[in-house]
């Protein structure tokens, strides 16, 4: 892979990432445009390595939610002050009170952070590995068959999702239920095209989170998600043929993340508000033209290969 093939990829997966477009269909289809070798071991790797630059910008963007780092001063609060005369039984229940408050604040609510991240990439380790396994996942992501006729199948879904799933209220929260829920609808994006993103967010709307909240899941999941699927990749490479880790291509590896990271970092601001406003109508629309040049380039024999 050549320094511009490595930024046009970078910016693509890093564009793509979290919109409800599919990044691997995009990737699939943009090295095919510019003639990188789908077949090639690292290239293959590579599609994943650079992923690790899109997490880390999710990790950046919400790190208070990560490190549950809260500066937030305690109001003050009239239950805190006491009075000389103050009953005993009183006083004990107010202490009490106090310790299961700072309890759950301090030590309670992050761990439940991660123990619901954990239920909702289950699904997806699961179904992930068994796809890996079987050699079937290799096979998906070497097709632009099935790239492009899950864009327009998912396109045409986004089309009246709003409609079907905007009964999210505010107060609705993540619940245990809902992450495996919504890890079920993540299993879809095993298929190139579907969208880790859109499955995801789909799934937090079917279970009665609004847009904005079930985007911000969306991005959360993906941290480990992403990361397994990352290290496993990583682990297939350093097995095999060492030829792999010339200076070029860690070099290439290294600008990759580097790249996919700031551009994930910009598209992922953008796009929640974007969402919020406008909801998936667009993003159904534009899934649905780029699927139906690719099946039209594919039935008339054109070349998808740009690049001699």
């Amino acid at each position: 892979m050549t320094l511009l093939q490595t930024i046009i990829i970078s910016i693509v997966e890093g564009l793509t990432e979290f919109l409800p477009v599919s990044s691997t269909g995009h990737m699939i289809i943009t090295q095919n445009l510019l003639g990188v070798p789908s077949g090639d071991e690292f290239v293959h790797a590579f599609t994943f390595i650079i992923q690790f630059g899109a997490i880390l910008s999710v990790v950046c963007l919400y790190w208070k939610r990560f490190f549950q780092i809260d500066h937030t001063p305690v109001p003050a609060d009239k239950t805190c002050t006491f009075k000389k005369n103050i009953h005993p039984i009183r006083f004990y229940w107010l202490l009490f009170i106090g310790v299961l408050t700072y309890t759950f604040k301090k030590i309670i609510h992050p761990i439940r952070f991660y123990w619901l991240l954990f239920i909702g990439v289950l699904p997806a380790v699961i179904i992930g590995l068994a796809a890996k396994k079987s050699g079937l996942l290799d096979w998906l992501l070497d097709s632009v068959w099935v790239v492009a006729i899950m864009l327009v199948v998912g396109g045409i879904f986004m089309l009246y999702c709003d409609k079907l799933f905007n009964k999210g209220k505010e107060e609705n929260q993540v619940t245990e239920k809902r992450a495996f829920s919504i890890g079920l609808f993540q299993c879809l994006s095993v298929i190139p095209g579907t969208s880790r993103s859109m499955a995801t967010i789909v799934g937090g709307m079917a279970n009665g989170l609004t847009r904005k909240r079930a985007a911000e899941f969306s991005f959360f999941l993906a941290v480990p998600t992403m990361a397994g699927a990352t290290l496993l990749d990583l682990l297939d490479l350093l097995k095999g043929d060492s030829t792999w880790a010339s200076t070029h291509n860690l070099i290439m590896l290294a600008v990759g993340c580097v790249v996919s990271f700031i551009v994930a970092l910009l598209a992922m601001k953008w796009f929640v508000s974007f969402l919020a406003k406008y909801g998936f109508k667009w993003f159904g629309w534009y899934r649905i033209i780029v699927g139906l040049i690719i099946i039209i380039m594919l039935l008339c024999d054109i070349p998808l290969n740009m690049v001699d």
